[in-house]
């Protein structure tokens, strides 16, 4: 089976990729194709994090293996498969790229294609720019800061509005027609 992820981000309305992937290919096969199609390197510690549909962190799949408590199961990317872990279309999955500053990707399984296997996980579609891996690469760039600024205080406006409901978030899902123009 593949396994079709979308991938977003909160910090760039503008960039979105898709990538293919063999439901039998570990989790670190989709670490690393993430990093290549978006040009990060290697160099950071990730995590991915299985979540439920509104957004909340259930399961951990680390980079490398952690010690933790012998009654919590344990997933190290290398020696998980996604199959394991992935099984439902709409299943949401997060990116931790920037782990001191818990920036992510935010992942859904928009399709899995049954009867077709795939030797080696692709990404078919990309668009826009990805947000940059650190965010001291953000900090240099004061255009950046100025525009981050002024989306945060769009954000902050709404949030202090009376318009404003919490609920409306809840089921957040990423908008099938997300590539299409």
């Amino acid at each position: 089976m593949v396994y079709k992820f979308v991938l977003l981000s909160d910090e760039v309305d503008e960039f979105g990729c898709e990538i293919q992937i063999d439901s039998e290919a570990t989790f670190m096969d989709l670490h690393d194709v993430i990093l290549k199609s978006v040009g990060y390197t290697n160099d950071q510690i990730t995590s991915f994090f299985v979540c439920d549909d509104d957004w909340e962190k259930e399961v951990e799949i680390t980079q490398i293996q952690m010690d933790t408590a012998s009654d919590v199961d344990s997933y190290v990317m290398d020696e998980t498969k996604l199959y394991d872990l992935v099984n439902d279309e709409g299943q949401k999955l997060m990116f931790v790229f920037d782990y001191m500053n818990d920036r992510a990707f935010f992942m859904e399984l928009k399709s899995i294609i049954t009867n077709k296997e795939l030797s080696k996980p692709i990404c078919n579609i990309s668009k826009g720019k990805a947000p940059a891996q650190l965010l001291d690469a953000i900090m240099e760039d004061p255009t950046t800061l100025i525009k981050a600024a002024a989306v945060f205080d769009e954000v902050e406006d709404f949030l202090d509005g009376e318009g404003f409901n919490e609920d409306e978030l809840d089921g957040l899902s990423i908008n099938d027609n997300y590539f299409e123009e």
